[in-house]
């Protein structure tokens, strides 16, 4: 079975880099596939993936990490412009970012038009 866990922008907002790396964490090692509204800062992803190898075991494989911004996706200088003003405003809320444990999540795949998430099988099986 698979978990997914939401966790709004509003949850880490106020908490700092390490809380927020270590919350998102957390649940991912708890076999849960975190869907976060918003994404992370270029440096918050960096240490995000830095202290999940530090975390590596038997347990842990590691995670698989994909962000989606559509503000990336703007194809014209209207929607380009748009975008900039919303994010301004809105901070680092817009966009979604997909956090999964290596051992549930075999690959996420992405283009403008989809999000592929590819789970492992569960070998153990009820007779």
């Amino acid at each position: 079975m698979v978990t997914i866990q939401f966790v709004p922008y509003g949850e880490i907002e106020d908490v700092s880099s390490v809380g927020r790396i270590r919350k998102l964490l957390n649940i991912a090692k708890q076999n849960k596939i975190v869907l976060l509204q918003g994404r992370l800062k270029k440096e918050e992803e960096a240490e995000l993936i830095k202290a999940t190898m530090e975390e590596i075991n038997k347990e842990f494989k590691g995670i698989e990490l994909a962000v989606i911004n559509p503000a990336e996706q703007a194809s014209t200088k209207f929607q380009k412009f748009r975008n900039q003003v919303f994010s301004s405003i809105l901070g680092d809320r817009q966009g979604l970012t997909i956090i999964g444990p290596a051992n549930v999540v075999k690959s996420i795949k992405k283009d403008p038009h989809k999000i592929e998430l590819l789970t492992a099988e569960n070998r153990k099986r009820r007779k």
